[in-house]
């Protein structure tokens, strides 16, 4: 990044660390995205006197950001609900990229002087996917149908996968000069299988050390930052698809986590991933912002009102795609297949327009328009590189500001929220805690009566969990919207947290009478955590 000095260039990520974090709790102060506030402040910043200037090296985004945060994306999304939307999941995150990319390349030489095709395919291919992290952070403040969060979760995974290897057929066609349809196919069949290939196996030997080695959660956490690195730089080494290597990985490794890691390794994992993909997250977006007043500076012979023109037509033409792209993407096979109608409720007009709107640019088309080389291989400046640079910038932020700006006022006018076709959240997990109650109460009964009957220790296990059974019986009747019933749920709630309180005090006594040793403390105050962790996850 900048600069030279070593302090000095620690002591600037330090500083934007803490900006960001000031930046992300102002903006939930004034109830906006956080990608979106850290883009603006981030061009805010870029103006104030004084600052260093900052330049983004690719690479950096592409080796150091890309992989965790693909990984955690990969590790967080449900197989489940991947697979059974995977019709939609795939015309968004395959046939959306591609036609995007190829309407983008048709009309961007039309529109700008001096572009070619090849030219206009490599820009497409940067704008063409939409990010995740910005879509989901706008929809976590407001009610959506899971259904669009999964779309919108496993089109992300794919998405940047294919848009990247249109950025580089088209790229190399602009260094060469040359483009063959047969061999670019036979290429992307090539580059995308061995890359979920290499993915896959060696998601396949980190699952072997963390199921067969002496581990510890430490151990397993870290092993969890160095698999997402590893599968991207072997699949880069061969020339395949780091991101798809990533993406099936991840995919893998999520799927069996169940089977390799215990509580204490998930708990402290989840903690670590969670604060390590939110500081990626957002040093990415603010370092958005900081990069815009540079690109501007390197337009050359384009004024800045044609390049901002240019800029806006592409940002309405890539928008207007989307929501055209959307409406025969979830209408025509619904009237070609009679099983598609028996298996899906109609997603109705409302989820083509928001999942159409939700289509924000972000991070990967950042480092694709940053990693387009300066020069061609002949020693002449790469023709429209500040163009396609500064074009790029506007897009993302367009389509970030302007409809991240605008998604929640859509989603409340579309009345999405109120098409949710599954049980309500909190009525689910109501209902597994059940199940595992009364599983676990009938094995008890089965396999352990004399150890009830005459062990006190097992014979209080056995009340606790049939009070706890009940308990959830109890809570799930109160989700019936009986007002009493509720009432009373919410001041269970409250005397809960308040026995909480209390007993946290008595800890920060204990503490001070140095009776009891400082490890035991910690674990019991660890189960406090958890408790109220519980609590506030319950509907209230």
């Amino acid at each position: 990044m900048l600069p030279d000095n070593l302090h000095a260039t620690i002591l600037l990520i330090l500083g934007l660390l803490l900006a960001m974090l000031l930046l992300v709790m102002l903006g939930q102060k004034l109830r906006i995205s956080y990608p979106i506030f850290l883009v603006l402040a981030g061009l805010a910043l870029s103006f104030v006197p004084g600052l260093p200037r900052v330049v983004i090296d690719p690479d950096l985004i592409f080796l150091i950001f890309l992989p965790p945060l693909l990984y955690q994306a990969a590790w967080e999304t449900s197989w489940k609900d991947f697979w059974r939307w995977k019709r939609p999941i795939l015309l968004l995150a395959l046939g959306l990229v591609f036609f995007t990319s190829t309407l983008v390349a048709y009309a961007s030489r039309r529109l700008i002087p001096g572009f070619t095709l090849p030219l206009g395919f490599l820009l497409g291919g940067i704008i063409s996917p939409p990010d995740a992290v910005a879509a989901t952070s706008v929809l976590r403040g407001v009610q959506v149908p899971r259904r669009i969060t999964s779309i919108l979760e496993g089109e992300s995974l794919i998405n940047d996968a294919s848009s990247l290897i249109v950025f580089r057929f088209a790229l190399a066609t602009v260094l060469s000069g040359t483009f063959v349809w047969q061999e670019a196919i036979s290429s992307f069949l090539l580059v995308s299988g061995m890359g979920v290939v290499v993915g896959l196996v060696m998601a396949h030997g980190f699952y072997l050390m963390h199921r067969y080695l002496p581990t510890t959660p430490s151990i397993n956490t870290v092993l969890t930052f160095i698999a997402p690195y590893g599968m991207y730089l072997v699949a880069e080494e061969f020339h395949f698809s780091g991101v798809l290597a990533v993406v099936s990985g991840g995919l893998l490794m999520s799927f069996r986590s169940h089977r390799v890691f215990d509580a204490d390794t998930r708990l402290q994992a989840n903690s670590v991933w969670a604060s390590v993909g939110f500081a990626l997250n957002g040093l990415v977006f603010i370092l958005i912002g900081l990069e815009l007043p540079q690109v501007v500076e390197g337009l050359g012979s384009y004024s800045l009102p044609q390049a901002i023109t240019y800029g806006l037509l592409i940002s309405a033409l890539v928008i207007l795609i989307r929501l055209l792209w959307l409406f025969p993407a979830a209408f025509v096979p619904r009237w070609l297949s009679a099983g598609i109608r028996r298996r899906e409720t109609s997603p109705g007009w409302q989820g083509p327009v928001v999942i159409g709107w939700a289509g924000m640019r972000g991070v990967v088309s950042l480092a694709s328009a940053l990693s387009v080389p300066l020069l061609l291989a002949d020693g002449q400046a790469f023709p429209q590189r500040n163009l396609i640079l500064f074009i790029t910038f506007v897009v993302i932020l367009v389509t970030l500001v302007f409809q991240g700006l605008t998604l929640p006022l859509v989603i409340r006018l579309s009345g999405v929220g109120q098409l949710e076709e599954h049980i309500p959240a909190e009525e689910q997990e109501a209902g597994i805690r059940l199940r595992l109650r009364r599983v676990a109460l009938a094995y008890m009964a089965e396999h352990y009566t004399a150890d009830v009957q005459h062990n006190e220790l097992i014979r209080a296990l056995q009340q606790r969990m049939q009070a706890e059974a009940q308990r959830t019986g109890n809570l799930l009747e109160a989700l019936d919207y009986d007002e009493t019933k509720r009432q009373a749920l919410q001041r269970y709630h409250q005397v809960l947290l308040q026995v909480l309180r209390v007993q946290r005090e008595e800890l920060f006594v204990l503490r001070r009478e140095d009776v009891f040793d400082e490890e035991m403390l910690r674990h019991q105050e660890a189960q406090l955590d958890l408790d109220e962790a519980k609590i506030s996850h319950m509907p209230h």
